[in-house]
């Protein structure tokens, strides 16, 4: 079995991102994501087949960052990292320890950030599955999370708030509509939807960050439900948007009709 060094060796020859001409900050980030630990999860999705190198960041978050990633086949994909800070640690506790799903997962600072992960993944697998534009989940090991790379050979796709609306009102329609089918179909509340965590590809928006998703069950889910389109309809707004009223989506989302009931009238 290799060694550490060994190991660590074959790491740098393939992680662009572990080289150090950088500046002081971005060495400190990096070296909140690359810890040890972390460098062996990574060593094990590689020879897993999974991944063979690590480019270059894409996106730094408040749980992680964002790394652009290729298979042997140089196809991208893009590497979420979770920091293992005790701040990260504090930040997710709620969020697992309030979930129906999770019911019972307790422990230290390690164990609860694997939860998150695992709980971010099932997540998009949930949207996925309801029709919900995301960026589709292909595995994840402790504190990173494989899925599929959203943008082109020029970059990452923009988000939502960097983006020109030729028609702000059809893309708020297309965002709510997240808002009402991730609910009804997913049975999820994102709980921290804004322009930020909406990417634009092609004209079209995707929904990113689902880790802190909540069951409908939630007992706060109906307060994260109106958080969601609060922001929404701010930013549309904002943005020259014709919105609907927070009470009328809500009730649209919580009472009306889902596609199964209607198709079976």
């Amino acid at each position: 079995m290799p060694s550490y060094d060994e190991k660590y060796s074959f790491l740098e020859r393939r992680v662009d991102a572990l080289k150090t001409n950088r500046t002081g900050d971005e060495r400190q980030t990096d070296g909140e994501v690359f810890d040890k630990k972390t460098l062996m999860t990574i060593y094990d999705m590689m020879t897993s087949g999974f991944i063979d190198s690590i480019r270059y960041p894409i996106s730094t978050g408040k749980e992680g960052n964002v790394f652009y990633a290729l298979d042997e086949e140089e196809e991208p994909y893009a590497l979420k990292i979770f920091r293992t800070s005790t701040s990260t640690f504090k930040r997710v506790t709620k969020y697992i320890e309030g979930d129906p799903r999770f019911k019972g997962v307790y422990g230290n600072r390690w164990k609860m950030i694997y939860a998150w992960v695992n709980k971010e993944f099932r997540n998009l697998q949930r949207y996925l599955e309801a029709g919900i534009p995301v960026p589709e989940p292909i595995t994840f090991d402790k504190n990173c999370l494989l899925m599929e790379y959203i943008g082109d050979e020029n970059g990452p796709a923009p988000q939502l708030k960097d983006v020109h609306l030729d028609d702000p009102t059809g893309m708020y329609d297309e965002v709510v509509s997240f808002i009402i089918d991730g609910w009804k179909d997913a049975h999820l509340v994102h709980g921290d939807l804004s322009e930020y965590n909406v990417l634009i590809k092609d004209g079209e928006p995707i929904l990113i960050d689902c880790g802190q998703a909540m069951t409908n069950d939630y007992f706060n889910a109906k307060d994260l439900l109106e958080r969601d389109i609060k922001n929404v309809n701010r930013f549309f707004k904002n943005r020259g948007a014709e919105t609907i009223d927070m009470e009328t989506i809500m009730e649209e989302t919580i009472n009306g009709k889902d596609d199964e009931e209607a198709d079976e009238e």
